[in-house]
């Protein structure tokens, strides 16, 4: 069994005049990934290893999680095929992701995740938001044959603000 972790990047800026791929996040973006991986460590769900887009804001994002869970960076690395805005190139990095991974966390972006997110779960998410969480789970054993699988968890931050 397989389990896909999507986390898409916090809430970014738009104010300074810098490449795409350099927006920093705003402080609801820091605050909404806080918020997020507090919620996912309660759940108690097990990482074999985590990627990230190398955009500073889903790159931030994944620092604020992984030093939220005490995560060693050691079993990190960015990817520069999850700078992806279709999900064309990160359907093909998750198919190519080592048998010996079981649970994977992908930090990235949208259209991206929401069209995985859809496309490969079992219910429809209209919008995966900034800071938004979303785990699918595979039947398969191989990262190759993953097709249809079923959406088990979302964590998204208005749900989470909500109480």
């Amino acid at each position: 069994m397989k389990n896909l972790f999507l986390m898409r990047h916090g809430k970014s800026s738009w104010e300074l005049n810098v490449s795409d791929q350099d927006r920093a996040l705003l402080q609801r973006g820091i605050t909404d990934a806080q918020l997020v991986a507090t919620e996912f460590a309660s759940k108690n769900l097990k990482i074999d290893y985590v990627f990230s887009s190398p955009a500073n804001r889903a790159f931030h994002t994944s620092m604020i999680f992984l030093r939220t869970l005490n995560y060693p960076l050691k079993r990190f690395s960015v990817d520069s095929d999850l700078y992806d805005f279709s999900g064309d190139k990160v359907v093909d990095f998750i198919k190519s992701l080592d048998d010996s991974l079981d649970n994977a966390l992908i930090f990235g972006h949208n259209h991206a995740f929401t069209y995985i997110a859809n496309a490969l779960g079992n219910k429809h998410i209209d919008n995966v938001p900034t800071s938004g969480f979303v785990q699918l789970q595979f039947k398969e054993n191989s990262w190759s044959s993953i097709t249809q699988g079923s959406t088990i968890l979302t964590i998204f931050p208005k749900e989470l603000k909500a109480w």
